[in-house]
């Protein structure tokens, strides 16, 4: 018989209620030795499930806070278990208290992920939507939290089985074909083949490609500022904070060490880390600048997002170029800074072409001006590929799924290719069959307990 466990399964540290979650066979018995019910008439064991008691709890005897207890009959709970929820005045003296007395009175404390995990094994979740909860909880903004939970109601499971039915089927009639000659089973065509093989890899070839903008959308991504001193690094980072949180003056080397802010990118739902460095040039003897411009180096081989700022009140220089070289083949977005300096067009013309080669998208804009903060969002969301993902549709939400996805695509492009290379169908069979094993661990389905160790490692103790 499984034991019966608890946790708090709510933060840590000061607040108005502390939740105690105790999930297992025992959860009634347990709860009944430390919880006593306002009304004396009131008993745990007689509680139904999807009720509430006020109470209070018992350490060693003695009376410690004001209790309300929370009931849930398996199997209607979240572990599929017997479930109680105690709510007690937040901090860690009463929730501790409640904790030890749960122990005491014979629960066993919870491990990482260990809740979630019965109700995995009970068939409360598949494996994918138990992956989804704790991306709801590590979520950064609205956007990234409706993508995770939209798997958490189980999107992505709909979709990936959607995929494993026709290839079930598809298996089954080749395997039907292969064996059975003689029966009356219909012909395969090469291009029922063909076609069926191209629709799964397009489908999971929207997957693999949704992944890195649903995890900048769900974990917000590293965004470094770098530039020449006084290109306007500072006043760009205060644009997208909002407020002054950078000095900005007109003396080069202001900025000497990297400066971090995060901020919610306007309507974007991204979450940008940003660091402002220092501006990069020739320190000469100053041995604090030049650590300064090392660290802007370091930065920008760390970063998820590069905005490279340049001055167009100028031309641009040797330092210039060696920033867009270093900038080339990386998610990096040119800005050409103080565009209200820079007079007629032939300034942001000769900019964009110089820097062209190195950019994807070179933007012309002002930092001094509130009016550029909108341009600017659009551009990294674009840059990004958060632009025109809809965060309602099924997404892969960790990289053991997306390695999955991977093994399955390759899979099936391997069976096409033998199709096409006059291979036969006995050699799409086996690679159809390595498609469909990849599907399965992505589902859960043929999870290892080494898989499932390292998946819930990652969760929190009361989750």
């Amino acid at each position: 018989m499984p034991s019966t466990i608890c946790a708090l399964a709510t933060p840590p540290g000061e607040g108005g209620i502390a939740v105690v979650r105790v999930s297992g066979p025992e959860s009634y018995p347990i709860v009944e030795r430390v919880f006593r019910p306002v009304h004396a008439a009131k008993t745990v064991a007689a509680a139904r499930g999807y009720t509430a008691l006020l109470g209070h709890y018992l350490l060693r005897g003695v009376e410690m806070d004001q209790t309300v207890a929370l009931f849930y009959r398996a199997p209607h709970s979240y572990t599929g278990e017997d479930v109680i929820e105690l709510s007690v005045h937040g901090g860690s003296a009463m929730a501790g208290g409640l904790l030890e007395a749960l122990c005491l009175a014979g629960a066993v404390p919870a491990g990482p992920g260990e809740f979630t995990r019965r109700a995995l094994e009970n068939g409360k979740l598949s494996l994918t939507q138990a992956e989804a909860v704790m991306e709801v909880i590590s979520a950064n903004g609205r956007q990234g939290a409706a993508l995770a939970k939209t798997a958490l109601d189980g999107s992505l499971a709909r979709r990936i089985s959607g995929i494993q039915a026709v290839l079930q089927t598809l298996a089954a009639h080749m395997t039907a074909w292969i064996d059975y000659p003689e029966e009356d089973v219909p012909e395969l065509s090469e291009g029922e083949l063909t076609l069926t093989l191209e629709e799964q890899i397009g489908a999971l070839n929207d997957l693999i490609d949704s992944y890195g903008a649903g995890a900048v959308l769900r974990h917000g991504v590293d965004c470094v500022l770098l530039g020449r001193p006084n290109v306007g690094k500072s006043t760009l980072l205060n644009l997208l904070a909002g407020f002054d949180r950078a000095i900005v003056t007109p003396i080069a080397g202001t900025t000497r060490d990297v400066l971090e802010q995060a901020v919610m990118l306007g309507d974007t739902g991204i979450r940008l880390n940003l660091f402002d460095t220092a501006g990069v040039r020739d320190a000469g003897a100053d041995a604090v600048e030049a650590e300064g411009i090392r660290r802007s180096w370091k930065k920008l081989e760390e970063a998820g997002l590069v905005l490279a700022v340049f001055d167009l009140g100028e031309p641009l220089t040797p330092e210039d170029l060696e920033i867009a070289r270093r900038c080339q083949g990386r998610p990096a977005l040119a800005i050409l800074n103080k565009q209200d300096l820079a007079g007629q067009g032939e300034a942001v013309a000769a900019a964009r072409q110089a820097l062209a080669p190195y950019f994807k998208t070179v933007l012309a804009l002002c930092a001094k001006d509130s009016a550029s903060l909108q341009p600017l969002c659009d551009a990294v969301a674009r840059l990004l590929g958060t632009a025109h993902l809809d965060p309602n549709a099924a997404a892969l939400c960790s990289a053991r799924q997306l390695t999955a996805a991977r093994e399955a695509r390759d899979a099936l492009q391997d069976a096409l290719d033998s199709q096409r290379g006059g291979y036969g169908l006995d050699a799409a069979g086996v690679c159809l069959a390595d498609a469909q094993r990849a599907l399965a661990r992505l589902t859960g389905e043929d999870a290892t307990e080494a898989t499932l160790d390292e998946v819930f490692s990652t969760f929190c103790v009361g989750k």
